[in-house]
């Protein structure tokens, strides 16, 4: 008896099967003869724009990254500058052993323009060593704009001799499209990952054959619940997610005001003199000021109306905000991250108590200016 052959999706990576459109990897017969090969999930979302219901399941991200350990290899982990803390695979360490790691921190094209590129590259490297990650190299990138892409390849070149590359990262951070440049600039292979704005279009490793016989090996991305790009609606993404140089937004505020970012989160400055603070976020997204003994009503009556994105009709997505409480010391120059929307600056000579409300689960933290 003649064994079937897998069929994989060009797009994601995943086995192709034709017996339900409920599960992943489903393309109708008509599609099998196709060249390249597209499931039904890609196709749709390559020339629709569309996404599909069906997801992947996180435990199987696990396990395929739980392997690379095994292995020798050099690993490529990719980072969003954006959504840095967000973006980092905790305890990387434990999963590629002593295999060397190549940091791409990518979408640096989303910063103002004058920014000091070192300060940002020591940033990283510090922010990285306190999270444990040991790094042979950090490379400053955007693969949308073609910047410091040069540089990623000679350092995968150079660090990985003759070994296997490995391509991890979080979902939404451009690794599709960086691993579709390394296709199109170092491979003979007619076909591309899919790329879009959805979070975890690569469903299954996808190898890329390089001229000595290793591969590059493109692994799924890790859903991380505590980004608030998980959280809501899809048809929300496009205003939280920059695709061109943020402008700084700066609000002098007393004590007792209030922004809300939309409907999605709020910021209270609740004591501390009369200072700036800098927002950092999808100018797509509006900001909102008010006072704070106000801010509860006004969210109450006006969210999904005057406070928006999101809409009415896409509120029921949104988890209950709730309360974190920090307090900024006196001289310190600090960011207040809520991951997947952004940060705010906080330079404060006299030192400031806030408190920020953002959905349940996504994560809001303090760290060390980054700009």
């Amino acid at each position: 008896m003649a064994t079937a052959i897998e069929r994989r999706c060009s797009g994601c990576g995943v086995s192709v099967q034709t017996e339900s459109a409920e599960r992943l990897g489903f393309a109708p017969e008509a599609a099998l003869s196709r060249d390249p090969l597209l499931c039904q999930r890609c196709f749709r979302i390559k020339h629709y724009n569309e996404m599909s219901s069906v997801t992947p399941d996180q435990d199987e991200f696990l396990k395929i990254l739980s392997g690379i350990g095994a292995t020798d290899a050099l690993v490529v982990h990719i980072v969003d500058l954006f959504d840095f803390e967000g973006s980092l695979i905790a305890g990387l360490h434990r999963f590629v052993g002593n295999n060397p790691v190549v940091l791409v921190v990518n979408k640096i094209d989303l910063l103002p323009k004058a920014i000091n590129v070192n300060r940002i590259l020591n940033w990283v490297r510090k922010q990285a060593k306190e999270h444990g990650l040991k790094t042979v190299e950090v490379v400053l990138c955007s693969a949308k704009k073609n910047i410091g892409f040069d540089r990623v390849v000679e350092a995968v070149a150079e660090h990985r001799g003759t070994k296997d590359v490995y391509v991890v990262g979080a979902t939404n951070v451009g690794k599709s499209t960086l691993i579709n440049r390394l296709i199109r600039d170092y491979s003979d292979l007619d076909a591309e990952l899919t790329t879009s704005p959805f979070p975890g279009t690569t469903l299954d490793l996808v190898q890329i054959p390089l001229d000595d016989g290793r591969h590059i090996i493109d692994t799924p991305g890790i859903v991380y619940e505590h980004r608030l790009t998980e959280k809501i609606d899809k048809k929300d993404l496009n205003a939280v997610l920059p695709d061109k140089p943020i402008k700084p937004i700066v609000f002098q505020l007393n004590e007792r005001q209030t922004l809300f970012f939309g409907a999605f989160a709020r910021f209270d400055f609740v004591q501390g003199a009369r200072q700036s603070f800098t927002c950092y976020a999808s100018n797509a997204l509006p900001i909102h000021r008010t006072k704070l003994e106000r801010a509860d009503e006004l969210y109450a009556e006006h969210k999904g109306e005057m406070l928006s994105p999101p809409a009415k009709d896409r509120l029921d997505a949104l988890p209950p905000l709730v309360k974190h409480a920090f307090r900024i010391p006196k001289g310190s120059l600090s960011d207040v991250v809520i991951s997947g929307l952004g940060w705010i600056a906080v330079n404060s000579d006299a030192g400031a108590q806030i408190v920020v409300h953002a959905p349940k689960g996504v994560k809001v933290a303090i760290r060390d200016s980054l700009i």
